[in-house]
């Protein structure tokens, strides 16, 4: 991959529907951060545990004319969408998940659909799309295949799940820098249950509300043109995420989070928004 002064968006392309879908996200997405766009196509079988190998037994130099056709593909559908990025690419000869969590460590962000064709076309895209949201070294951005045409999105919001954890905190930079990009608001939710038998629903609404307030501190000051819609309720996290996505064009929350309030994280609430959602989600990772 070519350098660059910013780092890429990067994209896992199989051909499929579900990542040209994906394509198109973050074709839009790096001509609003500005930054090149790098697109990938894994000829490797991948595997669920274990380390990932190329295919044996096939014609690998075919694997990978196929590969770049399908670039090339790509390539002129995201010109199509974006017509001055910065764009480059690659076939690579591992599995789609090594190759993108590798690459991630120099990402600005790596997208990929909810499932697709998978290598030679009989895997599902949806197990690289789960790996990458656990391992990835940057945020990860997962497409579903029922996302809305771009001029369909107009000025809905971004939805962050705020639970005050450190990755939560990293899910709200992302949700504010996103909308600000895009130029609207955000709506910040944050829940609680009724887990602590000897505290008033009253005072737990209380504190969920100062939990928020702390987390969302300064963001109006750096942010001043992003409006903030805040959600506090006694509710389920994704089932809360969900409802207020309805209307929105992005979900943001965090890889893993705290207890006590419902973590907005890749935990079961993150699982259950990836499995459900209409719209992107975007996951919150770092270099660590």
């Amino acid at each position: 991959m070519a350098t660059h002064s910013e780092p890429p968006i990067i994209v896992g392309i199989d051909g499929s529907p579900t990542s040209l879908d994906a394509l198109r996200w973050a074709a839009r997405r790096a001509a609003l951060h500005r930054c090149p766009l790098h697109l990938v196509h894994a000829i490797g079988a991948p595997v669920t545990f274990g380390p990932e190998i190329s295919v044996v037994g096939l014609d690998n130099q075919a694997l990978r004319a196929d590969g770049e056709t399908i670039l090339a593909a790509a390539e002129e559908t995201a010109r199509e969408t974006a017509a001055d990025l910065d764009i480059t690419t690659t076939v690579a000869d591992l599995g789609a998940t090594t190759v993108l969590i590798d690459l991630s460590a120099d990402a600005r962000m790596v997208v990929v659909g909810t499932r697709g064709l998978g290598t030679l076309g009989r895997l599902l895209l949806g197990s690289v799309s789960t790996s990458l949201a656990r391992h990835a070294h940057c945020p990860v951005a997962v497409i579903p295949d029922t996302e809305e045409p771009a001029r369909d999105l107009g000025q809905r919001p971004v939805v962050v799940g705020v639970d005050g954890s450190p990755r939560g905190q990293e899910a709200v930079d992302i949700a504010f820098e996103e909308a600000a990009r895009g130029y609207v608001g955000v709506i910040a939710v944050t829940t609680w249950s009724e887990s602590f038998r000897y505290i008033s629903r009253d005072e737990m609404q209380e504190q969920a509300r100062a939990l928020q307030a702390e987390s969302l501190a300064g963001r109006a000051e750096r942010y001043p043109d992003v409006a903030v819609t805040s959600v506090v309720a006694e509710d389920r996290p994704a089932r809360r995420i969900l409802a207020e996505s309805e209307n929105a064009q992005l979900i943001v929350v965090g890889s893993h989070g705290r207890g006590g309030f419902a973590g907005m994280t890749l935990g079961s609430v993150g699982q259950a928004v990836l499995h459900s959602t209409r719209v992107p989600l975007l996951i919150a990772r770092s270099r660590d």
